[in-house]
């Protein structure tokens, strides 16, 4: 699954100029959080989310800084954060480093960049032009209608996505741990170290293309006490 494929493509953009006000009201109007920032030619510029106006002086949130605080901040510092939280427009309160994704960007891609720079939602860039936005609730659908399905998967094929899977994962590489693949049921055998890793190999042959059903018989390794 692409960008493309599960953007939203009639994206409400501002531009530089536009005033913080008619921002907070267009957010408000829409319900949404997040407002891409572009030029004549939809060129991205930065982008203006409700963190951006979170420290505000018509709500009473402006920050607020000791003396010694300043001491120990540079100069520059403290002049862009004054010019962000009382700037009129767009082009004073918004981010300016923007991280973006190309309409061919693969959906785990996506998920990868929001999780990374801890972001709600990413624009869709082609070329320099922007062409729609990817949020977190875009990435929800394909969650919802559960896992794909596709032709019929043979049991050799279910052990070896397995054995790829756990050879990916070293806390799963354990020459304690087996299983075996009969007519699409996963039986996992063996010993783990801990629960947690009984249910992460539970969850990893459930998600295994092909899966009817897992019989998890995994047991907890004994813990011996240590004589002096």
């Amino acid at each position: 699954m692409r960008a493309r494929e599960i953007m939203t493509k009639r994206v409400r953009t501002v531009k530089a100029e536009t005033p913080v006000r008619d921002i907070a009201r267009l957010m408000l109007k829409q319900r949404i959080s997040a407002l891409p920032v572009v030029d004549a030619k939809r060129r991205v510029l930065g982008i203006v989310s409700e963190g951006d106006l979170l420290r505000r002086p018509e709500s009473g949130t402006a920050p607020r800084r000791s003396w010694w605080l300043d001491l120990l901040t540079d100069a520059s510092s403290s002049a862009r954060e004054y010019a962000k939280s009382r700037g009129r427009c767009a082009r004073d309160v918004m981010t300016r480093t923007v991280v973006s994704v190309t309409p061919e960007t693969d959906a785990a891609d996506i998920a990868d960049v929001l999780e990374k720079w801890k972001i709600k939602r990413v624009p869709v860039v082609r070329g320099e032009k922007l062409v729609g936005i990817v949020s977190r609730r875009d990435l929800l659908p394909a969650v919802a209608q559960g896992r794909r399905r596709g032709g019929k998967v043979t049991d050799a094929a279910i052990g070896d996505a397995l054995r790829r899977e756990i050879g990916r994962n070293a806390w799963a590489s354990s020459a304690l741990v087996n299983f075996t693949v009969t007519k699409g049921v996963v039986e996992l055998l063996g010993l783990v170290r801990s629960i947690d890793e009984r249910d992460a190999l539970r969850v990893m042959a459930e998600a295994a293309p092909g899966v009817r059903a897992v019989k998890n018989r995994l047991r907890l390794q004994p813990v011996y006490a240590m004589s002096v």
